[in-house]
């Protein structure tokens, strides 16, 4: 069984690399990109859920209040073709170009989008699915998937920045998101060192070398200049 399991996994990432030919880099604000598909992909979200073979355009939906909402365009950009909400997936590995990952599909299934990620970018896009849909893709991977309750198929695309997200099990059951993808490391922060007060300085009085017998000495000096200078102007005045 698992040997059967690992060679269903080996064959879907063979399928990955046949089918997935980027053709574009990503933009800066959309992370516009173009993707060629040469068989049918399942996708969640609102409008159409398989798309067959063809090329196709990925954008992050111009929207400050939810950077993971991604919509999927004709190859010319003419028509909305469906919305995907996503969740930011944080990878150790950055590659030059975009990597799309599939979930394992029963033979003769389209295959289903997992993640996308953007060329040169340490994020991606993990797909949510709708609830019922989750489980049952859960169920066929034997790992939690991402889902939500709202009812992507009708709901309105600016209502899915407000959309709860959870992972769910295969039995149906809700766990944590951060046990489907991989969250942003957290780093330590160090605290910042207290600020240390400077020790006072003793400044240390200088000794006396002198005593005050020298200034009476000068001070005398002067007098008599100034009384010599004082007598030689009255000399001249007479």
């Amino acid at each position: 069984m698992k040997f059967l399991k690992a060679l269903g996994t080996g064959l879907c990432f063979t399928l990955i690399c046949l089918i997935v030919a980027p053709s574009a880099k990503a933009d800066e604000w959309n992370r516009k990109t173009i993707v060629t598909f040469s068989a049918p992909v399942e996708v969640p979200g609102v409008g159409q859920h398989v798309l067959p073979a063809g090329t196709y355009v990925f954008k992050l939906m111009d929207s400050n209040a939810n950077r993971h909402i991604v919509q999927i365009f004709n190859q010319d950009e003419t028509q909305l073709l469906t919305t995907v909400l996503a969740m930011a997936s944080f990878r150790h590995n950055v590659k030059d170009d975009q990597v799309i990952t599939f979930r394992e599909r029963p033979a003769g299934e389209p295959q289903a989008i997992k993640a996308f990620y953007y060329p040169g970018k340490q994020y991606g896009e993990f797909f949510v699915y709708q609830h019922a849909r989750a489980v049952q893709l859960a169920a066929t991977e034997e790992e939690p998937v991402l889902s939500t309750p709202v009812a992507m198929d009708t709901a309105k695309a600016e209502d899915l920045s407000t959309a709860p997200v959870e992972g769910v099990t295969p039995a149906g059951e809700t766990v944590e998101t951060a046990t489907v993808v991989v969250p942003q490391p957290v780093e330590p922060v160090a605290a910042p060192a207290p600020e240390s007060t400077p020790a006072p300085v003793e400044v240390a009085s200088l000794p006396k070398t002198a005593s005050n017998l020298s200034l009476f000495g000068l001070f005398g000096f002067l007098a008599l200049g100034a009384g010599l200078m004082l007598t030689g102007i009255l000399k001249r005045i007479a």
